[in-house]
């Protein structure tokens, strides 16, 4: 009998369990359920970038040999170049968010932002003077004011009650208002200048946040520039470098309604 009982009271809280998990996993509450049957709809983005410089030397560079004349900021017979590197620092970005609804789950998305940014190309250079060498490290720091223009493919996944997910992908063009190309510098205050117009490709992921008021998202977006943007001078600064690329990585946040 006890036995039997103890069946029937474990029997009732499996039942119970199963009841509490069934709950649990019902559907909530869709905020915004009519979010997409508006054809277009605009927004704002706020962003943190990093901006970064793909370079590629000069083949055999350790090899080539330059002046004095081609390096006014270092006094030295002659020099030669053991590497270039890029670092980046912390930037930001703002923008607006237009959307366009092609399909169920297909977007086309216009933002256009103002990013500012900066990055610094790392020399290692070998000098001689006086049958002496040294070897000096320097920096060249490069900032940038984009104004950009991307153009954005959007795929959503299907709504988990007030969560999605989206992959992204487009192209982006961009102004650099900050661009040294028409710069005169003094004789000894050499500049890395870059090309005011650039081409990206852009990927990028993330997730959307549907709230009682507008939907929130957060992305990671990556973007590759696609033209070396490099102006080559007579320097050691340019002249070691055979081309310079851009590249982004930004976390932006999104609030659309």
């Amino acid at each position: 009998m006890k036995l039997k009982k103890r069946r029937i009271i474990f029997i009732l809280i499996l039942t119970a369990l199963g009841i509490t998990h069934v709950k649990a996993q019902t559907r909530k509450v869709l905020n915004l359920p009519a979010f997409y049957q508006e054809q277009y709809y605009f927004g704002f983005i706020l962003a943190t970038n990093q901006m970064f410089f793909t370079v590629r030397p000069l083949d055999n560079l350790e090899n080539i040999k330059f002046t004095t004349n081609q390096s006014p900021d270092i006094y030295a017979d002659s020099l030669f170049v053991y590497s270039v590197t890029s670092t980046p620092t912390p930037g930001f970005s703002i923008g607006i968010v237009g959307n366009l609804v092609l399909k169920k789950y297909l977007d086309l998305r216009f933002i256009p932002s103002l990013s500012f940014g900066e990055r610094i190309l790392n020399y290692s250079i070998l000098t001689f003077k006086n049958d002496s060498s040294f070897l000096v490290n320097t920096k060249k720091s490069v900032t940038s004011t984009y104004v950009e223009f991307p153009f954005i493919f959007k795929y959503r996944s299907k709504r988990l009650n007030n969560i999605g997910a989206f992959v992204l992908g487009g192209i982006q063009y961009s102004i650099d208002l900050a661009s040294r190309k028409k710069t005169n510098n003094n004789e000894t205050d050499v500049t890395i200048k870059l090309k005011r117009h650039d081409v990206s490709a852009l990927v990028g992921v993330g997730f959307d946040f549907y709230t009682r008021y507008f939907k929130f998202g957060t992305e990671v977006r990556m973007g590759y520039g696609l033209n070396n943007i490099l102006i080559g001078e007579d320097n050691i600064y340019t002249g070691s470098i055979k081309s310079l690329n851009s590249k982004i990585f930004m976390l932006s946040f999104t609030f659309e309604g």
